[in-house]
């Protein structure tokens, strides 16, 4: 019997046999795990942008508005890039439970080190915390997988559902209590609360890791000695080059911040295009995987436009919040962190109904087609930043606009999210070639950081006088609102490409 278990991945109770809400003990584990690191993730998140631009004599950094913007979004980016060599980590060296203990253990030492009163600490905290959440975030789901006997386990679907559950729990409850103290007390104690939550995390996984399946100690393709030794020799070498290169900058005086946020920028716009065009240069695939990836590339294309609005709730929009909106409702006096709990909630609470609508939708034969769904997500996502441009125009003169304005925004980015995120990611496993299975759930992440980078990239360029302008908010509108419709012209082209995948 015990062999059994181990052999399926299923551990359905632990030794005392109590399980978890009907599912594996493990499922509360990781449950508890991913909602303490989201708390930390998101409380921090939801403080970084307003501490950016705070002014020197209020504790804050003092950088403008497009840089301060600029900085959240190659943060963001590199979140979801590293999860690509995270999942590689896991794979080849330390399999899924290392690698979400190390990356629990970086991620808290970057929180503490954001609560030291130094900017050069704040900024290496900062890379910590990137690395740390993309060696966690590639394998924790992983793991929720692993308790499961199989795809076909009827309970699968249910524990993945609890687990995000878990996800927005910690979203909502963060910038109450995070954004709260960073806000109204000291914002280094605020981060200093995030590296707690991150800790009790991190303290629950290790106390819990027994009731893990065994399937997540493997290492399911373990890197050989010469394979090792010419990854540690290249990736030495090019950490030697870089510092090298920065050593030089900063030594002739002319390193600031953007030194990091270009290269960075750019890297995250490269490496997705560099990764498309390697897996279609690949002659292993047959014609038909082909034509389901270049299918493909009109569903990345359109979540990276998604992305690069979506992601600006936590940076041009918490500037909004702080500069334009008032933080009064009903006579209540909020901190406008605040705002930052709305997704979360939106989402805890419209997600039911969405996966109602899909299979109500399905048994009539009247379910939208992906491509249809992902052109709704991005007309969504463009007629909330055409909320913002008139929202902008209420602010003009220095007046403080009603805070019901930016619900409006997130609610309208939460139904469009819930359209293009998930469907993405089901849409992703069905056309990925069977050689690149596992890789193209981290190049389907490419599209947060593809998108994160190009929103980068515009606030570096277009400066303080454009960014958070009425007519910012109204072209990146119309982009997205084009980009849907455009997608929406040509789906019989896209749903051609996708051969026997609807």
């Amino acid at each position: 019997m015990a062999s059994t278990t181990l052999e399926s991945g299923v551990q359905s109770a632990s030794p005392s046999g109590k399980t978890f809400l009907g599912h594996p003990r493990g499922l509360a584990t990781l449950f508890m795990t991913e909602m303490w690191e989201r708390f930390s993730f998101y409380g921090m998140r939801a403080l970084l942008v307003l501490y950016l631009v705070a002014e020197t004599k209020n504790g804050g950094l003092g950088y403008s508005a497009a840089l301060g913007a600029a900085i959240v979004g190659v943060y963001n980016a590199m979140v979801y890039l590293f999860a690509l060599p995270g999942g590689w980590i896991a794979d080849r060296f330390w399999g899924p439970r290392k690698t979400v203990a190390v990356g629990g253990c970086v991620i808290m030492i970057g929180h503490f080190l954001l609560a030291v009163p130094a900017t050069a600490s704040f900024f290496i905290g900062m890379a910590f915390i990137a690395v740390g959440s993309g060696l966690l975030k590639a394998n924790i789901s992983t793991m929720v997988g692993h308790l499961y006997d199989g795809p076909n386990d009827p309970r699968r679907d249910g524990g993945f559902t609890i687990f995000y559950m878990g996800i927005n729990l910690g979203a909502f409850a963060a910038p109450l209590v995070i954004g709260t103290v960073g806000q109204k007390v000291d914002w280094h104690l605020g981060f200093a609360l995030a590296g707690v939550g991150m800790a009790l995390g991190l303290i629950q996984y290790l106390v819990g890791t027994r009731h893990l399946s065994a399937k997540s100690n493997l290492v399911t393709a373990p890197i050989s000695a010469a394979e090792k030794s010419a990854v540690l020799r290249k990736a030495g070498l090019w950490l030697a080059v870089a510092a090298v290169f920065y050593a030089v900058v900063a030594l002739t005086g002319h390193f600031t911040i953007q030194w990091a946020i270009w290269p960075l920028s750019i890297a995250g716009i490269a490496i997705p295009t560099i990764y498309f065009a390697r897996m279609k240069r690949d002659k292993d695939l047959s014609p038909d995987e082909k034509s389901k990836m270049t299918g493909y590339i009109w569903f990345f294309v359109a979540a990276a436009v998604f992305w690069m609005i979506y992601d600006q709730s936590s940076s041009t929009l918490s500037i909004f919040a702080e500069e334009n909106t008032s933080s009064t409702l009903l006579g209540f006096d909020f901190p406008t962190s605040w705002f930052q709990s709305l997704n979360p909630l939106y989402i805890m609470a419209l997600a039911p109904v969405f996966a109602w609508l899909w299979v109500w939708l399905s048994k009539r034969a009247k379910n939208p087609s992906t491509t249809m769904k992902f052109a709704f997500g991005l007309l969504m996502i463009g007629a909330s930043f055409l909320v913002m441009m008139m929202a902008m125009a209420a602010a003009s003169g220095g007046t403080k606009v009603t805070p019901l304005w930016l619900a409006v925004v997130y609610l309208v980015q939460t139904v469009g999210e819930l359209t293009v995120s998930p469907v993405g990611l089901s849409v992703t496993t069905k056309l990925a070639p069977a050689k690149y299975a596992s890789q193209m759930m981290g190049l389907w992440f490419l599209a947060v950081t593809a998108g994160d980078c190009v929103a980068s990239v515009f606030q570096l360029i277009l400066g303080d006088s454009v960014v958070g302008s009425t007519w910012y908010f109204a072209v990146q509108g119309a982009m997205a609102i084009f980009a849907g419709v455009a997608l929406a012209m040509y789906r019989k082209r896209v749903i051609a490409l996708m051969g026997d995948v609807h």
